[in-house]
């Protein structure tokens, strides 16, 4: 059985699914009702799914992890995703984006090169990423530096997304190349995205 916790922390509520000590899902949102949503929308279908009211040690930790990046913290994301569920293309684009450090972006075209495919597939897979904001589809930007849309779309979404990208700006300078999984992925500091 999946278990979901939720909690708000911070003016958000985060959600987290998991089972057997494995990510399933995770999410924020403005509302419980959202983020549980959103929760319901990133599991396998057919899995039968308690939301739960106490928290286990790993749940807690996890849901503090979510807020910290939401934050701009850096953290460790010592957990194990559970993917079998998802296409294998998707398994493979969020393995190089989990790889993105805080304090940088990438592009959809340099992700779409690094793990495959094209740029329109990865922004697909951003769209659909069950575990935001533990794999940071939030660090990935246009190839012009537009910061794009985010949480399905554009208006609020955009505000959210470059809110936690200016809390993450280290101040780095210059662009640099990641080996990942045996490709090259392109990382842009973050001072690199659009002013709107």
């Amino acid at each position: 059985m999946i278990q979901i916790y939720r909690q708000r922390m911070g003016g958000f509520w985060y959600a987290a699914a998991m089972k057997d000590d494995k990510v399933l899902a995770t999410s924020f949102a403005s509302t419980e009702e959202t983020v549980l949503r959103h929760m319901l929308d990133g599991l396998p279908f057919n899995v039968p799914f308690q939301v739960e009211d106490k928290r286990s040690q790993l749940a807690e930790k996890l849901l503090t992890t979510l807020k910290c990046i939401m934050a701009g913290e850096d953290v460790s994301l010592d957990f194990e995703l559970e993917m079998s569920h998802l296409p294998k293309y998707a398994q493979r684009v969020l393995g190089f984006l989990v790889k993105v450090p805080v304090g940088y972006v990438t592009t959809y075209g340099a992700l779409a090169k690094a793990a495959g495919g094209g740029a329109r597939a990865v922004g697909n897979v951003m769209a659909s990423n069950p575990f935001a904001p533990l794999v940071p589809c939030h660090r990935v930007v246009r190839s012009d530096f537009d910061i794009g849309g985010y949480g399905g779309g554009y208006g609020e979404g955009r505000k959210v997304k470059r809110a936690i990208l200016e809390r993450e700006d280290r101040g780095y300078n210059e662009p640099t190349e990641m080996k990942v999984n045996g490709s090259v992925l392109s990382v842009f500091p973050v001072g690199f995205v659009r002013k709107d």
